[in-house]
């Protein structure tokens, strides 16, 4: 993991192109540390979620996109954000952020300035 993206209190999850998981930070691997933690690098990204879920990682793999969704577990509210990562504009894996979401966090709705 990138020294600036190793400490940061949000869980990055890193995959190639045919799903083995490359690298996770160290948020990542605590959030995950009873399916491995660290030791899920080298492992099939697909073995780690359910059938529903794989269908959606295979279809982001066959047509990359975006996938953002909440989730509450245990009382905490999650963004989780599911993205392609590039190489040379070439598909090269999925990136996923997982930010835990404050209960009260406010939402403000801006306006374009005027030019």
């Amino acid at each position: 993991m990138e020294k600036w993206a190793k400490e940061l209190p949000i869980a990055i999850t890193v995959s190639d192109k045919d799903g083995k998981i490359i690298d996770l930070n160290d948020r990542s691997a605590i959030t995950f540390s009873k399916d491995g933690g660290m030791e899920l690098i080298g492992k099939d990204l697909l073995a780690c979620h359910p059938p529903k879920a794989q269908e959606m990682i295979l279809s982001m793999m066959a047509n990359p996109r975006v996938n953002a969704y909440t989730i509450e577990k245990e009382g905490v509210k999650k963004l989780i954000y599911q993205m392609p990562w590039y190489e040379n504009g070439e598909f090269s894996g999925l990136v996923e952020l997982s930010l835990v979401l404050p209960n009260d966090m406010p939402h403000f709705v801006r306006t374009p300035k005027k030019v």
